[in-house]
């Protein structure tokens, strides 16, 4: 089983792309954050284990407890999305 930390020491926000991945804090590599949506809508991601899934309808202040490498442009509309790590 995967251990999810429960709380996190770094945050910056996330500009969808549909090519690059969200960066790492410190500029390397990302091996996977979790999420922060501050308004509603859907949310298009690449997990660290490569699936490109689309949660519909995430609620303004959800978190989403997946590990993702990247945001993507198209199929996004929430907004304010921060990154967790």
């Amino acid at each position: 089983m995967a251990y999810q930390k429960l709380q996190v020491g770094r945050a910056a926000a996330v500009t969808p792309s549909d090519t690059a991945r969200i960066p790492d804090v410190a500029g390397g590599v990302n091996n996977g954050c979790v999420l922060y949506v501050g308004g509603a809508g859907n949310l298009k991601v690449e997990t660290v284990g490569g699936d490109e899934v689309t949660f519909v309808g995430i609620n303004t202040g959800a978190f989403l407890p997946v590990q993702v490498v990247k945001v993507f442009a198209t199929g996004t509309s929430a907004t304010n999305i921060l990154a967790l790590w």
